[in-house]
């Protein structure tokens, strides 16, 4: 299959039925999980999941975990239920962008950890007759910013930007989906909105990942009266077997669902951020809502060895930084190296390093900044970057930062319907459970976007990173972000990959992984996703990795080649990938790492 090399266990010729498994199993033998509804399911020996490689011994899983597959469509998300409606809407019809506004807003419900209508994110999409697309429903600083409000009489970062109603941005989720909707939609709005709305009005019984999310967010949750209602009814998270009941937010959805965006960003609940602002101390007035548009941009594409990588662009700065990863190690056989090997590692890891410091010096919002996009992706330039990696030793960070120094809640699905349009959507409400701030009445929450504007150069914001003037706080600026949709169409012109995470300034390296383990070095899509994943950001010059993800002689190896290295605490992403197999069959496999759900037909 093109330069891929599979390991594939035979592949018998698929019945054109419906296939629902959840997330990527173990291949250990034993009945698939039950199907939500009572069909008949493909054999796992029929399907391709058999692994070229290794996982270390001491990583949390093992390679060749089979995916979900389904002939006509796939949904995969962080969570089972958001899934569901999803896929719900395919059966009843709709194409991939309805699918991903029906698990957009059902999110926004089971998922308050980071699926959202208070916060925003970005759309990129492969439609079946080759149009691609890039849509921009990024939260924009309120009119009433400005470049050094979260610094003290000191000239110190304050916490003012992560914690509380200052810290929130316009809100741009409920704008994007209705213009995806508007352009590309083919069933009624109120249709998609209709499983979101029954799980908020109706309930969903709390399992463990309800639970899990609120208990670990119970210290902050409870801060905030208004929050703590809504969240922690009786002062704790749900139990496990209970019924979570949203009325507010049900009531929220319903007048989005009977008035669209303008349900939203005007009347009542519109009335009701702008009272919450000023209750709190915030800036967005009913004027900034009205504002709010979401706005569409061209993709960005990169050709890395034939195939063609398309993602977003600034204010996005997934799409430039992880193309200038491809480009710098394009210029050498990677996939000959041995994947995870260390001359891999630090091979990805200097290409990591150098885009990485013209991310935090060039890249913010195209409407207020201009930026060098065609030179930073030029191949030339790529080629000029490669010829200062030293192939034995590790560089040093500071001699590409150009910042003056002084002395990760989002999530992902990604889609594809029968027709073949394949949607890649990554949402946030940047930190977990956003600001904290619930919008009372309304029940929903909002975000602490304006962390990722540059509260002060050369002072990390809360994911370590390290940032210029091109991103500084200005009224009605889209903050800079490192989401990173993405698919990958092969050689050939046909779509083979959808895929996406979370994981604040993880989530680019993340996704060059996956892009490299599935063209470089052949990785079925369940191993590739739940394969261990490390990440470079130049500053901190720090090779940072999962618990267990690297054996200790590469460790020992990078280290003397005078790389630092750590083990991070917590995970790296909740990728969720498709792939799409020569015969069409959709694979779907959702990270395991917080036990999401990818159901296919």
């Amino acid at each position: 299959m093109n330069t891929v090399k599979w390991t594939f266990r035979s592949v018998l010729p698929l019945l054109a039925v419906s296939v629902l498994w959840a997330a990527c199993s173990s291949p250990a033998p034993g009945p698939p999980p039950p199907s939500i509804d009572p069909v008949a399911r493909v054999d796992p020996l029929e399907i391709p999941f058999a692994s070229p490689v290794e996982f270390p011994e001491s990583w949390r899983f093992t390679a060749g975990a089979e995916p979900a597959a389904g002939r006509r469509g796939m949904v995969v998300s962080t969570d089972s239920l958001a899934s569901a409606a999803g896929l719900e809407i395919l059966k009843a019809g709709g194409n991939a962008v309805d699918a991903a506004i029906a698990v957009q807003f059902a999110l926004a419900v089971v998922h308050p950890v980071a699926g959202n209508i208070g916060g925003g994110g970005f759309m990129v999409a492969r439609l079946a007759d080759d149009t691609r697309i890039a849509l921009d429903f990024r939260e924009e600083a309120p009119g009433a910013a400005s470049k050094d409000m979260y610094l003290d009489d000191a000239g110190d970062v304050t916490d003012a930007s992560w914690v509380g109603h200052l810290a929130a941005g316009v809100p741009g989720s409920v704008a994007g989906m209705e213009a995806a909707h508007e352009r590309y939609g083919t069933l009624p709005w109120d249709r998609l909105l209709a499983p979101a709305i029954r799980l908020a009005r109706d309930g969903f019984v709390v399992e463990s990942r309800h639970h899990d999310d609120l208990s670990w967010g119970r210290e902050s949750l409870s801060r905030l009266p208004a929050t703590a209602a809504v969240f922690l009814p009786g002062g704790k998270a749900p139990p496990k077997g209970s019924t979570f009941r949203q009325p507010d937010l049900a009531r929220t959805l319903e007048t989005i669902s009977a008035q669209g965006a303008q349900g939203f960003y005007d009347g009542w609940v519109a009335d009701s951020i702008a009272a919450e602002m000023k209750r709190g101390g915030g800036l967005i007035t009913k004027q900034d809502l009205a504002a709010y548009r979401a706005v569409w941009r061209e993709p960005i594409e990169i050709d890395y060895r034939g195939w063609t990588v398309i993602s977003m662009p600034p204010p996005s700065s997934g799409g430039v930084t992880m193309g200038q990863i491809l480009n710098i190690v394009e210029s050498s056989e990677l996939g000959s190296l041995g994947w995870h090997s260390p001359e891999a590692i630090h091979l990805a890891v200097e290409g990591m390093r150098r885009a990485y410091a013209d991310r935090n010096f060039y890249l913010g919002d195209p409407d207020y900044v201009e930026m060098p996009i065609d030179r930073l992706l030029s191949q030339s330039y790529a080629d000029s970057l490669a010829e200062t990696i030293d192939p034995d030793h590790a560089s040093r960070s500071e001699e590409f930062n150009r910042v003056p120094l002084e002395s990760t809640q989002t999530t992902h699905f990604s889609i594809i319907d029968e027709a073949g349009n394949a949607v890649a959507v990554t949402t946030t409400l940047n930190g977990g459970f956003g600001s904290y701030v619930v919008v009372r009445g309304a029940g929903f929450l909002l975000n602490n976007e304006m962390d990722d504007f540059t509260s002060k150069p050369g002072v990390p914001n809360a994911y370590g990173l390290v940032q210029g003037e091109a991103n500084a706080i200005s009224p009605g600026k889209r903050m800079l972000s490192a989401m990173t949709p993405t698919v990958v169409i092969n050689p050939a012109g046909r779509t083979e990959l959808i895929t996406g995470t979370p994981g604040g300034s993880t989530i680019i390296t993340s996704i060059f992984q996956i892009v490299s383990n599935h063209i470089d070095f052949g990785l079925p899509v369940c191993t590739s996703v739940d394969a261990p994943r490390f990440h470079h950001q130049n500053l901190p010059d720090v090779i940072r990795y999962e618990v267990g993800g690297l054996d200790p002689g590469t460790v020992g190896t990078l280290r003397e080649m005078g790389h630092e290295l750590s083990e991070r605490d917590g995970i790296s992403g909740d990728v969720e990938s498709i792939w799409i197999a020569p015969d069409g069959t959709r694979y779907g496999a959702a990270d395991r790492r917080r036990d999401g759900s990818a159901l296919g037909y």
